[in-house]
């Protein structure tokens, strides 16, 4: 088949072309249509021929239900044998809009859209281009997401493009979709109103409506042994990418620390931004952590993502459930087959301290202290060093990045060469950092997590532990003070450096020093503190954290 491509970017002056993309539909073809969750495959959904087609291009089963697409409030009762009073107050407050609501449905539905159900599931999109769409057709249109079945859905037209060209007549680029998860569809065809996929309309945002709403066990488990899907993405395994999905359960800490222990059975991770760098695997990310709508907006291209980059077994991360984050969970849990993992508790033994202190502060006492209660130190200093030993991977980038010649004629690294290229320039130092902090933060992790397995407590001895982000894997963190005239008697008397010098070091230390002000525990090293009391009371503060 030949596949039309269309871009609409303004729907009111182009008519020409929404008349072409019409006809095709009144014609009985199906169209793939952007809309402002995902694309649609769409056909007339008062047409059983053309919806047909519509599973044809999909690979769907036929006994998934589709979601009909109106213009306007009034097209209810074309299609709905009884419209509430509650789908009115929803659709007042949320149409057009990421909201389907299910009702009971008239004869003109044909049995293919319903899925031989006495219901119809209904929505207005507000993608401005589907509703001109929708308007020049003159019919409502079914349209589930426009993708082979199964698959992550199409939040683009180029991955439209990817599967369905050649199998349908058009497909119109109508841009990014604003939301990247499917509608959330609540059911009004029982006597609670009933979530039956999450969405980007909430469960709270519901309530505020229709009172009590009720969120079917479908929405986070398998639907039951012949259980009938009343509407879509209930039944089947959805969303997935070809690679295996597993999602670990737990938070961040319990996440990284299930890779690293078991690294080797899994190719790549599937995490939130900012967290790929504390991981020993390639990782795609799908928003950010506290904010489920850059999730849903990302989730789809994530997944198709791995796809991209060969992936075959994927450790992920387990989104919260509260307001969005229960769509993303619900598409996420889906991907995944429902496969979810979790450490062992004996592997949860030992705890994660980490501890910073500024230069001078007097953290090298503090960490014996600690290793004589049994602690096992993880000095981020020494791991510095090791990581740009001869021969070694991180020191092999350095030397592409910045050139050979920061290497000595026996192949070890000249700091001071290599120091005088990467801060020569601002970019020069982000490269250094890019290069040098995950390895850095993957070997430290690798040790202190090794620690905790065996039952220890690992203290993670950081300079820059929260620069770093390395106390968001912590059951504590623990900053260790002194005065900076204190601070700078003991370095003069240390490393006999002058107060010029003493200064600079105290200027780099600026931005870790008021991010220490959040560590959990600050222990003072100094008179009249003393330092052995002190770390006592530390260690016991970190032996009843979490406990």
């Amino acid at each position: 088949m030949n596949t039309n491509l269309y871009k609409i970017t303004d729907p009111e002056n182009q008519t020409a072309e929404l008349e072409e993309i019409a006809a095709l539909l009144r014609a009985g073809e199906t169209v793939a249509i952007p809309t402002e969750t995902v694309y649609g495959l769409a056909a007339n959904a008062l047409d059983p021929d053309a919806v047909k087609k519509i599973f044809i291009a999909k690979g769907r089963p036929q006994d998934n239900p589709l979601i009909v697409h109106i213009a306007e409030t009034g097209a209810l009762y074309e299609i709905a044998a009884a419209v509430p009073d509650a789908a009115l107050r929803l659709a007042e407050a949320y149409w057009p809009g990421p909201l389907t609501v299910i009702l009971p449905k008239k004869d003109a539905i044909p049995e293919n859209v319903s899925a031989g159900l006495d219901t119809v599931a209904i929505r207005m999109p507000s993608h401005p281009v589907a509703r001109a769409i929708i308007k020049a057709a003159g019919v409502p249109l079914a349209a589930p997401s426009a993708n082979i079945s199964g698959f992550p859905s199409p939040t683009d037209a180029e991955t439209v493009c990817d599967d369905m060209t050649g199998k349908v007549a058009a497909i119109v680029d109508g841009g990014p979709c604003d939301f990247g998860i499917e509608s959330t569809v609540v059911t009004l065809a029982s006597p609670v109103p009933r979530v039956l996929r999450p969405g980007a309309v909430t469960v709270e945002q519901l309530e505020a409506v229709l009172g009590k709403v009720e969120v079917d066990e479908a929405v986070l488990h398998p639907l039951k042994k012949d259980a009938v899907a009343a509407s879509p993405g209930m039944k089947y395994k959805h969303y997935s990418p070809k690679a295996q999905l597993y999602i670990v359960r737990g938070d961040l800490k319990a996440f990284v620390s299930y890779v690293y222990r078991h690294k080797e059975e899994a190719d790549h991770c599937l995490c939130f931004e900012g967290e790929e760098r504390f991981l020993p695997l390639p990782a795609v990310t799908f928003g950010k952590e506290a904010e489920p709508l850059t999730q849903s907006h990302s989730l789809f291209d994530a997944l198709r993502q791995l796809d991209r980059q060969g992936a075959k077994t994927v450790f992920a991360r387990e989104p919260k459930t509260e307001g969005v984050g229960l769509g993303v969970c619900n598409r996420l849990f889906r991907a995944a087959g429902f496969r979810f993992l979790e450490d062992a508790p004996e592997n949860r033994s030992g705890k994660l301290l980490g501890l910073c202190g500024l230069s001078g502060a007097g953290k090298t006492t503090v960490c014996s202290l600690l290793r004589a209660r049994g602690a096992e130190i993880v000095d981020t200093d020494l791991i510095a060093r090791e990581i740009v030993e001869t021969g070694s991977p991180t020191l092999e980038t350095l030397a592409n990045t910045f050139g050979r010649d920061i290497l000595r004629p026996d192949g070890s690294l000249n700091r001071n060469a290599l120091a005088a290229k990467a801060f020569a320039s601002e970019e020069g130092a982000k490269e250094l950092t890019a290069i040098t902090h995950p390895a850095i933060i993957q070997k430290t992790l690798a040790q202190a997590f090794a620690a905790a397995a065996n039952g220890k407590t690992a203290v993670i001895d950081a300079p820059l532990l929260f620069t770093a982000g390395l106390d968001r894997l912590c059951d504590l963190t623990a900053a260790v003070t002194a005065p900076e005239d204190v601070r700078r008697a003991r370095i003069r008397a240390r490393d006999g450096l002058p107060d010029e010098e003493i200064n600079k070091r105290f200027a780099a230390q600026k931005e870790e020093a008021e991010k220490a002000a959040a560590a959990d525990f600050v222990l003072k090293n100094y008179p009249p503190y003393d330092p052995e009391e002190e770390t006592g009371r530390l260690w016991r503060t970190l032996r009843d954290a979490n406990a």
